[in-house]
């Protein structure tokens, strides 16, 4: 059911362009952009789809960011995993509502909320706190904060052990995850699926050597890639840019 805006709720304008602008409404408050000012009270109290016009007479059509978009824009300080690699994620670890999942190495949550959203237990190991703080309100911010009853962070060092037993999952975004799979082992129960984002092809190697080496099986390594397509009347063609290679995906399911 649609519901109107309201205070605090998240607004992304789409002008005539189709540039995207991430904004949180206020009462009050303004939007200023090089094609003028839109009032968030223009916005307020209205249903999403409406258009709004900027005190020079732009065009913007007022919408709920999804959450690829508000991953895209959201405030962060480290480099998010892109939405093309969010969805595949999801499928190589077999993400439940009520799954019990680690995740280490959270940056800025892109990852955590869609773990969160998709109904899993998250418990996010981060060794630095401002992205430990940031993540936790990017959360917040887009699920409610309803949803941090699912999602705590702890600020602390993954390659020194894992707390929790009998985990249904273990997610990695770190330099050397190599160093927390026998942790993760320890942590899991048998059957459970670990997968890891790595953006260079050596740490792949280095990882699953060490996946095999800790009992872990049916090891896999997938690269996602993103090409779009031009569409309009009867100019139909690839686009001329692509996002192409951000990181590995590796999964596997501990045997032993």
């Amino acid at each position: 059911m649609s519901r109107p805006f309201a205070e605090g709720d998240q607004v992304l304008l789409v002008d005539a362009k189709k540039r995207r602008y991430l904004v949180t409404l206020t009462a009050g408050g303004e939007f200023h952009t090089h094609a003028g000012v839109v009032a968030h009270d223009d916005v307020l109290g209205r249903p999403e789809g409406l258009t709004v016009r900027s005190s020079r007479g732009a065009s913007m059509v007022a919408l709920r960011p999804t959450l690829a978009e508000f991953v895209l824009k959201m405030p962060r300080g480290a480099q998010v995993i892109y939405p093309k690699d969010l969805g595949p994620i999801l499928m190589l670890a077999d993400i439940f509502p009520g799954a019990r999942v680690l995740e280490s190495g959270v940056g800025s949550g892109a990852l955590s909320m869609t773990l969160v959203r998709a109904g899993a237990i998250v418990r996010g190991y981060e060794i630095r706190e401002d992205f430990a703080r940031r993540a936790t309100r990017n959360v917040a911010t887009f699920l409610g904060e309803e949803a941090l009853e699912r999602y705590v962070v702890e600020q602390r060092d993954v390659y020194e052990g894992i707390d929790e037993t009998d985990l249904d999952r273990v997610l990695l975004d770190l330099p050397e995850p190599w160093r927390a799979v026998k942790h993760a082992a320890r942590a899991m129960h048998p059957g459970g699926v670990l997968v890891a984002y790595t953006p260079q092809i050596t740490q792949v190697v280095q990882l699953r050597e060490e996946l095999e080496a800790q009992g872990f099986g049916m090891l896999e390594t997938i690269e996602v890639l993103n090409r779009g397509w031009h569409i309009e009347g009867q100019s139909v063609r690839p686009d001329h840019r692509m996002v192409a290679h951000t990181g590995f995906l590796t999964s596997a399911r501990l045997l032993s």
